[in-house]
């Protein structure tokens, strides 16, 4: 047995890793991990086979054998960690997927932990994108258990080195998958891995699986990211082995801490949706009757374009295209009258911005307006839509992009305008991460100052958070000057507001010892070993080198001593030009060292690089040097030069490149402010338009209810004449009939109309007088047009006029003529003038009353007039007789 072992250890590795015997190649484990802990560095010759053919790890970490496996994988990571970069790349593409079928699942404690060591050492060494790569295709593994050990392993991996390190976007893809499994522990496996990735994600993860779980696994998630949100920011617990060396080469350098303190102060922006998201293209998607429905009449029209917009770019990351048609249609919704069309509009100009960010930074000046004109708007929800449009707009460009407009509309005259801008600039300080520059700095400022005066307390105080939030950003020292002619009460209000401001740009003195060339000698150090008498010199030179601010600048910070002022001198002494053949600097005899002539180095020092070295002429070319070596004679200075001349070159063109730009942004800002100019006359003009349109329609209104008014009087006295014809009608038709009977009044005599009583009535009058209905007809002025006034009175009753009724026996009938009023025309006052003309005398109403007026012939002027009378009661006597006999059928 011990001579077949001493066969097996002589085989090579190769064949033991091969061997049909476990305990062979067991034992070839444990041998090449003994001899890869004990290699003195990379380039040892044990690692050379495994370089040459990666494919015995293949085998090896998935043996047959656990025992034999679980020192195979020992053996790896041990491979691993002592055999650097270049063992990973050549073995992580054959071993990576059998440690995800075979090791990760293992029931030996041992495996699990060596495969997930394995797996972390593969992407220390290198990135992790390849080595998730290698493990994904273990989450479609069939048996339950290898994929619970896959998610576990990606957990970990996460875990360990963070989402910065390794890319979130292939393990969110995969979630949804693993949630719909049917074992219960892949499922609690992948809950264990969002959780770990919201950690460093938070709510940007959602977008890219949350849509495809059920509610229940949502609420459940939700209970567990709970738990994770109080914790900070988690920090990576594993470095890369190029971060390990950065960490030891930057170790303690004080600038350097101040960058990492920066990198962690910059560390919470974390990771959005955006770049975790994968660009769509919603261009095709686009509804094509998008701006026919936008350019409708129809309110329900518009708003159903641009909510199908919303649910078309409703997505984490948009593709770039052309998007300028849609652009332009949703400003002109920024006009629109309908409040629902505006806020929808806006929402969608928000998706856009956040889906394109620095691609929709040409589409601003095409929005950025419009919106901060609607601002007037009054109602929250608008409002607020507006804002976080304008929001979204700022994050896809910059402030120096935004500042033109919004001082613009700083100066608008509604107020509602001037107090959104006023937020949307605050809010544009709060979030910039540059800081402006100085001429903006003034203008922010003096828009602020302008504010500070307003009669509104919101403006007032808006005015003053602008300027605290300045101050916030470039400090109290550099925001004095800006201050000044503010009141004691005003600087109060801004020093609060700049304790309270929260900012994410900050200006940072930069530091004073920042000369880099300071480093170019310090490389030459080396070159203090000619002569160590040279220090000597030196100590004298300082009282003729103040010019020497590369040696002033030092890190050390240390004065101008020997040991500093080594590499000035290097060029002093004779062995200074035998052991530096590169330096062109001028060789002094041997003799010249001890006088103080420290210049010359100077002139010699600059030849580095172009860094350190001056563009003027060397000035100390001069001083007592040899003619065999001139500085301008070396190569690398004519190099240099023509690299100069070529820089120079590039300058001044782009020098006048810049200015061309700067000529053209002048010429496009004189245009733009032309357009804002005419746009105003042309809003004015549509204004006064409008509201003369507006007049015309009122004065219309009216003259058309004048006419209606009109046209109601004209039928009324139309209607009222077509009456009175009538009545006058009838009344010449009764005079006419009442002209035949005139002979017959004075043939009859009182007598026969008293037997015409009597007949009729039954009663027998002795006299004339005495028959009632005679005589009261016969002291009726207006008797005769009795029929004619009733019938006037019917009509006048149907018209509505008549106010009162009436009895055909009253003294108002028998006096009154055809008018019904209590006026002048009154039948009493018609009464009284009749009494008073028959009796000739002026006798009061109650004694007209008491005793008629006879209409009887009289004595007198007017008998025959008394007469013409009676005959005319006579004749409408007879017509009502002849109408009796007809009703009663008297023959």
């Amino acid at each position: 047995m011990a001579d077949q072992e001493e066969d097996f250890s002589s085989l090579p590795l190769p064949d033991r890793f091969s061997h049909k015997n476990w305990k062979v190649r067991k034992q070839a484990y444990e041998d090449v991990a003994k001899q890869f802990a004990k290699s003195p560095d990379e380039s040892d010759p044990c690692f050379r086979p495994f370089l040459n053919d990666p494919g015995l790890w293949k085998s090896a970490v998935a043996d047959s054998n656990v025992a034999a496996q679980q020192e195979a994988i020992a053996a790896l990571c041990e491979f691993l960690k002592y055999g650097g970069r270049d063992c990973a790349l050549r073995t992580r593409g054959v071993a990576i997927s059998p440690i995800v079928e075979k090791c990760l699942s293992s029931t030996r404690p041992a495996i699990k932990q060596n495969s997930l060591e394995a797996l972390l050492l593969f992407i220390e060494l290198d990135t992790a994108g390849p080595v998730v790569e290698e493990v994904l295709p273990g989450l479609g593994n069939k048996v339950p258990k290898n994929v619970a050990a896959t998610l576990n392993a990606l957990t970990q991996i996460v875990h360990n080195y963070g989402c910065k390190i390794v890319d979130p976007k292939p393990i969110l893809k995969a979630l949804p998958k693993a949630f719909g499994a049917a074992d219960k522990n892949v499922r609690a496996e992948a809950t264990a891995l969002a959780v770990e990735l919201y950690r460093w994600l938070r709510e940007a993860m959602k977008p890219m699986f949350w849509g495809d779980l059920k509610p229940t696994q949502q609420t459940d998630l939700e209970a567990q990211f709970e738990k994770v949100k109080a914790e900070g920011t988690p920090k990576q617990e594993r470095l890369l082995r190029s971060q390990q060396e950065q960490a030891e080469s930057g170790g303690g350098g004080g600038e350097e801490g101040e960058e990492g303190e920066e990198e962690e102060a910059d560390e919470p922006a974390e990771i959005d949706a955006f770049a975790l998201a994968e660009p769509e293209d919603v261009l095709k998607k686009v509804p094509p009757n998008f701006s026919e429905l936008l350019a409708s009449s129809k309110w329900k029209d518009r708003k159903e374009a641009v909510e199908g917009l919303y649910a078309v770019i409703n997505v984490p990351r948009i593709k770039d295209g052309d998007f300028n048609e849609i652009i332009r249609g949703l400003a002109k919704c920024m006009k629109d009258a309908n409040v629902a069309v505006v806020t929808q509009a806006a929402q969608c100009i928000e998706l856009l911005a956040k889906g394109l960010r620095q691609a929709f930074g040409k589409h601003r000046a095409t929005v950025m307006q419009p919106i901060m004109e609607r601002l007037k708007e009054k109602k929250a929800t608008v409002a607020d839509a507006l804002g976080a449009a304008l929001d979204a707009t700022f994050e896809a460009t910059s402030l120096s992009d935004c500042l033109e407009d919004i001082f613009a509309f700083l100066g608008n005259k509604n107020p509602q305008v001037k107090e959104g801008t006023m937020k949307f600039l605050i809010r544009c300080l709060r979030t910039t991460r540059e800081v402006p520059t100085k001429p903006e700095i003034a203008q922010i400022c003096e828009a602020g100052k302008k504010l500070l005066s307003e009669s509104s307390p919101a403006l007032r105080d808006g005015g003053a958070e602008i300027l605290g939030t300045v101050m916030k950003i470039i400090g109290e020292r550099a925001m004095t000057p800006n201050l000044e002619g503010l009141d004691d009460i005003r600087k109060t209000k801004i020093k609060e507001f700049f304790e309270a401001a929260e900012v994410k740009a900050k200006e940072k003195p930069k530091p004073a010892p920042k000369p880099a060339p300071a480093a170019a000698p310090k490389k030459v150090v080396g070159a203090k070993k000619p002569a160590a008498g040279v220090k000597r010199p030196a100590a004298a030179a300082p009282a003729e080198a103040p010019p020497a601010t590369k040696v002033a600048g030092s890190k050390l910070g240390l004065p101008k001593t020997g040991g500093l002022k080594a590499p000035q001198k290097r060029t002093v002494g004779a062995s200074s030009g035998a052991s530096s053949p590169r330096r062109s600097g001028p060789i002094m005899p041997e003799e010249d060292p001890l006088p103080p002539t420290p210049p010359p180095p100077k002139a010699a020092a600059p030849s580095r690089g172009l860094t350190g070295r001056s563009l003027a002429k060397p000035v100390s070319a001069p001083v007592q040097m040899p003619s065999d070596s001139p500085p301008p004679s070396s190569g690398l200075s004519a190099i240099e030069r023509a690299e100069l001349e070529e820089l120079r070159t590039a300058n001044d063109r782009l020098t006048r490149h810049i200015d061309d730009l700067r000529q053209e942004r002048s010429k496009f800002t004189s245009e733009i402010q032309e357009l804002k100019n005419q746009n105003a006359s042309l809003i004015e003009d549509h204004t006064r338009d409008v509201l003369s349109i507006k007049a015309k329609e009122t004065q219309l209104v009216r003259a058309r209810s004048d006419a209606e008014a009109a046209e109601q009087t004209n039928e009324r006295l139309r209607r009222e004449l077509e009456r009175l014809k009538k009545a006058l009608s009838r009344a010449e038709s009764l005079n006419a009939s009442a002209g035949k009977f005139d002979d017959i009044h004075f043939r009859m005599s009182g007598a026969d109309c008293a037997n015409i009583w009597s007949l009729f009535t039954g009663i027998t009058s002795p006299t004339f007088e005495d028959a009632p209905m005679y005589r009261d007809h016969m002291a009726a002025p207006s008797a005769r047009n009795r029929m004619s006034f009733a019938s006037n009175l019917s009509e006048e009753r149907e018209n509505g006029d008549a106010p009162y009724p009436r009895n055909k026996f009253s003294p108002e009938l028998r006096y009154a003529g055809s008018t019904g009023s209590s006026g002048r025309g009154s039948p009493a006052r018609g009464f009284r003038n009749l009494a008073a003309h028959d009796d000739g005398s002026d006798s009061t109403l109650t004694s007209a009353r008491d005793r008629p007026v006879s209409s009887l012939p009289q004595s007198g002027s007017n008998g025959a007039e008394s007469w013409r009378r009676a005959a005319e009661v006579t004749s409408q006597l007879k017509a009502r007789i002849e109408q009796m006999k007809v009703r009663n059928s008297i023959p």
